[in-house]
């Protein structure tokens, strides 16, 4: 089984923008979490992250039979980008969605994602922990369709 992670816009500040809310881990060591726990679980895992939503973009149709699902934190763009969400349906591939914050108690524009309506799942409010949620999830989603 093949996973990509893709992060969006400022998660490559992680650590240290707002750490009263995303905490003060960084997104290096996240990437490191999910890499033992697929080893654990026994699946291939690959990491993006970028600033730019076309680069975001080219990262999701690039997984067209090369990824079995997706862990995507779009960050900001979860909240604007149906061209995301396009992609994402394009490619047709699994995927959970995951914000470090509780997004539905933030500011009124970060209360709504256009990416959940075509999610497997989405996790929000865990901090770092989501990923490791949403893998697990997604793995264990993935192996009962066979």
């Amino acid at each position: 089984m093949k996973l990509a992670v893709l992060n969006g816009p400022n998660l490559n500040l992680l650590g240290s923008r707002e750490p009263e809310i995303y905490g003060t881990t960084t997104l290096a060591d996240i990437e490191s979490r999910l890499r033992s726990v697929a080893r654990e679980l026994g699946v291939e895992i690959s990491f993006a992250q970028t600033n730019h939503e076309g680069a975001l973009i080219d990262e999701i149709q690039g997984l067209r039979g090369n990824a079995d699902g997706v862990i995507i934190n779009a960050g900001a763009y979860s909240h604007t980008s149906l061209a995301i969400r396009d992609a994402l349906s394009a490619v047709a591939i699994p995927y959970v969605e995951v914000h470090l914050s509780n997004i539905f108690a933030r500011e009124p524009e970060r209360r709504h994602s256009t990416l959940a309506a075509g999610a497997t799942a989405v996790l929000c409010g865990f901090g770092a922990y989501g990923y490791e949620l949403a893998l697990r999830g997604l793995v264990a989603r993935l192996a009962s369709r066979g």
